[in-house]
């Protein structure tokens, strides 16, 4: 089922967004977590290492996930989730059974650039 187009943004509220390419360097599960989930580390080059909680248990394994370049948003304030700091938001789409696919480029990249 097709969710409703949200509402129209301008460019301005997009290009405020900063989504970036980063390398998951570590792994591990996150069994404090409300929902099932890791805790990641990822390299975002000049950026430095963040951290994120994504909850991605049901399609990927903690031993799959390092090396993986992942698209993120760098830009949220970092947020509270359980004993952990959550940094950057990893994006995913949420497929017809509702498990999370990650978005992540085509090639490797250089960590750290930014979508445009």
């Amino acid at each position: 089922m097709n969710e409703p187009v949200a509402p129209q943004v301008t460019i301005d509220d997009f290009t405020a967004l900063d989504i970036r390419v980063g390398t998951v360097t570590r792994a591990e599960p996150f069994p404090k977590a409300r929902r099932p989930a890791f805790r990641l580390w990822i390299d975002f080059g000049e950026l430095g290492t963040r951290k994120s909680s994504a909850q991605i248990t049901a399609l990927y394994r903690v031993e799959e996930l390092v090396g993986r370049q992942v698209l993120a948003v760098v830009n949220f304030p970092p947020r509270q989730v359980a004993d952990f700091m959550s940094e950057v938001l990893v994006l995913g789409l949420t497929n017809a059974d509702g498990e999370v696919v990650l978005v992540q480029p085509d090639r490797d990249v250089k960590p750290g650039l930014r979508l445009s």
